[in-house]
């Protein structure tokens, strides 16, 4: 079983985009798809994302 839910796509002009691994659909933040990206941003997204999954699927608060 994956331990990370999130990944990064590039897109055709060049953003990028955060993605649901087992959806194939952008994540959502606050109802916003996370879609246009700029590298940094969205690789700091995906390792903020996954971490919080990990958190939930262990039960862990901190």
């Amino acid at each position: 079983m994956p331990e990370n839910r999130y990944d990064l796509r590039q897109e055709s002009d060049g953003t990028w985009t955060v993605f649901d691994i087992f959806t194939g659909m952008p994540a959502l933040v606050n109802e916003v798809e996370q879609v246009g990206l700029e590298l940094e941003q969205a690789d700091d997204l995906v390792d903020l994302l996954n971490l919080l999954y990990i958190r939930r699927r262990s039960g862990s608060v901190h």
